[in-house]
């Protein structure tokens, strides 16, 4: 590229009080840097997503943008996730940068891999992952169930990154492709690789959180009434899906008192059978339907057409 690119740094929020001082004054150390070493424009900035904060989250951001304007912020009308606050994030930042990075408030992913994924981007790719190297600040079992994870999404035929979240760049050409898909159920790790542009990989470390509690996806409350149940959340199917998985497992047992009794004492001839094929049969038929379920609760919420999200307020200029 003949001239720096702007970048736009585009972090979702979420009740982030007591680390995002300490995070928007790094990442303007970053900029800082980068602008030093004729690596980005000048205009360059961080754009925070507030998804609905319920702390003192958007007061911290006005603040920091009074202080300087190149830490933006919109705020979401309501909390919506993470996934819906970093696509609104993405897409205010796209008429604003030539690429945006994409990265949690906590910093636990290495800000030194955005230098590395911006270079990438100056050398031609349009989408850059970051991916983790190792998973040494893991538990065993969160690393054994993410690893997991990746292998069955792989197995079902899903195209995702292995050991990628959603720290990534992606130039503005792919985040207006990324604009052209509509769909409400929102997995952006999926969307991302479908879109099919030359891509690149910058492996980091992840470290530990600077400040605060560590947050994790929201499941959607559940509405006190059968009706905000239905009209906004699949889980009731989701939970038919379940039990069928736990009669499944309690015919594994079954199976083995069975086998116990038919080898240690006199029972009737068939029962075995009987109870098998029961438990068995019955666990299978709750799993299909709440695998059906699980797709219809999905084209439920997609034909509905409802915003993904409104914005409450902006601090852009």
């Amino acid at each position: 590229m003949n001239n720096p690119p702007v970048i736009s740094i585009v972090m979702p929020c979420y009740n982030e009080q007591e680390v995002l001082p300490l995070t928007i004054k790094k990442l303007l150390e970053l900029l800082d840097t980068m602008v030093s070493d004729g690596l980005v424009s000048p205009s360059s900035h961080i754009l925070c997503a507030d998804d609905g904060s319920r702390d003192d989250t958007w007061k911290i951001i006005a603040e920091n943008h009074s202080a300087d304007p190149r830490v933006k912020g919109i705020k979401l009308a309501h909390n919506r996730g993470h996934q819906y606050a970093l696509l609104s994030g993405l897409m205010e930042a796209r008429t604003l940068c030539d690429a945006a990075v994409s990265i949690d408030a906590d910093l636990q992913d290495d800000t030194s891999a955005i230098v590395e994924m911006v270079k990438e981007f100056n050398a031609g790719n349009e989408i850059v992952y970051g991916v983790r190297s190792k998973r040494a600040t893991d538990t065993w079992f969160k690393r054994t169930t993410a690893h997991s994870f990746y292998r069955l999404q792989k197995a079902m035929g899903l195209e995702t990154i292995y050991d990628h979240a959603d720290f990534r760049l992606m130039s503005r050409r792919a985040l207006e492709i990324l604009s052209g898909y509509k769909e409400s159920n929102l997995f952006l790790r999926g969307i991302v690789p479908q879109i099919g542009l030359r891509s690149s990989i910058v492996k980091y470390e992840r470290r530990e959180r600077l400040a605060g509690e560590s947050k994790y996806p929201l499941s959607k409350m559940l509405s006190l009434s059968i009706d905000g149940i239905t009209s906004f959340s699949a889980r009731p199917m989701r939970l038919i899906f379940m039990t069928g998985l736990i009669f499944l497992l309690l015919d594994i047992i079954v199976a083995i008192y069975v086998l116990i009794s038919y080898f240690t004492r006199d029972i009737e001839s068939g029962w075995p059978s009987l109870m098998l094929s029961v438990w068995f049969l019955g666990s299978l038929i709750l799993i299909a339907i709440g695998m059906v379920g699980e797709y219809v609760g999905k084209i439920f919420i997609e034909v509905k057409q409802r915003p993904r999200y409104n914005i409450e307020e902006r601090l852009i200029e």
